[in-house]
């Protein structure tokens, strides 16, 4: 108590980290977890086939217990992706940096105008929060019958930002409800990452969309266009990585 006096009395504004979702048993839901997942993206060394090399990857994961999502890059034949999640970021530095210093994996050429991290977020308003932040992503990426995911970030510009939060909400509930449209029907389902301070580039958002198939992925960006949020408020979309899941690691 003393310590919430002092900072009243400093006159430094009140910090909260944590994310906040709907009312249960009309209780207001909160968590200071949140799940991260990084994307990283390279090509096989010469002498290595690109799916000789993705299965070696997937096997390194299931060795040292790092749960991922092996893809073959779809825009490029010599091209391999890998996605891991874990609450715990020091994660990708402890446990799949390593990874990279073993065999062929590291003789691989990176490519880092593709590598994207983020960390799940809150919008205020869902039922089941921790399902939200830390299991839904993953049931997302790890579902057998998606094996096409596309991954790209984004930033809005600095308008959106000054927006009144009424404004604002008319504008994202727009763009949610096309996106609740192709998940009703599974033609597309999205995993949203925050990446504020993340992202080599400056953006602000990674989103992931996975699928059974590939056009209805392109076809929801395609719809996308024509919301505000998008014609109006995105300063900058991309690049795209097109995934074909080869191997998962659980």
């Amino acid at each position: 108590m003393a310590n919430e006096d002092a900072k009243q009395a400093s006159g430094l504004p009140t910090v909260d980290v944590s994310e906040y979702g709907g009312k249960r048993d009309g209780v207001r839901q909160s968590t200071d977890r949140r799940l991260f997942m990084q994307l990283l993206v390279f090509d096989a060394p010469e002498g290595k086939t690109a799916d000789e090399l993705a299965k070696r990857a997937a096997d390194a994961c299931a060795r040292a217990r790092v749960a991922a999502a092996v893809y073959a890059d779809a825009s490029r034949p010599r091209g391999i992706g890998l996605l891991t999640w874990n609450e715990d970021p020091s994660h990708f530095v402890r446990a799949v940096r390593p990874l990279f210093t073993e065999d062929d994996l590291a003789r691989v050429s990176p490519r880092p105008e593709f590598t994207m991290l983020g960390r799940t977020y809150s919008t205020g308003h869902e039922p089941e929060l921790e399902w939200a932040l830390l299991r839904r992503p993953i049931e997302n990426v790890t579902n057998e019958r998606h094996r096409w995911h596309v991954w790209y970030p984004l930033r809005r510009t600095a308008a959106f930002a000054r927006l009144e939060a009424h404004e604002q909400a008319q504008i994202l509930r727009e763009h949610a409800q096309i996106g609740m449209a192709y998940g009703a029907q599974d033609l597309a389902h999205d995993v949203r990452l925050a990446c504020y301070g993340l992202d080599a580039a400056d953006n602000e958002f990674v989103i992931g969309l996975v699928g059974r198939d590939l056009h209805p992925l392109s076809h929801l960006v395609q719809a996308m266009r024509k919301t505000r949020q998008t014609s109006e408020f995105i300063e900058k979309m991309g690049p795209f990585f097109v995934g074909y899941v080869l191997h998962r690691v659980d």
